[in-house]
């Protein structure tokens, strides 16, 4: 299935070629190549992996999960990004 970015042409944001997914990150629908891992995620993010937690499907995942873990079609992430000062 390939469909046109999501805006004006593909207003419900569906997938955008057959080789991406999409996937929910801090509740906004993101669109990312299939087969991606969590730590491939976070690295187009620019998020540094020992600066946050992220919870994959409702379950917090192990740092030492991040490389191994797949982001699959529908998952949902939640990043949450550690705060220093006091």
């Amino acid at each position: 299935m390939v469909t046109t970015e999501p805006g004006r042409d593909n207003p419900a944001g569906a997938e955008t070629n057959a080789r991406e997914v999409t996937v929910m990150v801090n509740g906004e629908e993101r669109a990312v190549a299939q087969g991606l891992s969590v730590a491939g995620l976070l690295a187009e993010l620019g998020v540094e992996p020992a600066m946050v937690v992220v919870e994959h499907n409702r379950r917090i995942l192990a740092r030492d999960r991040l490389d191994a873990t797949p982001v699959r079609k529908a998952d949902v992430l939640e990043v949450v990004h550690f705060v220093g000062g006091g």
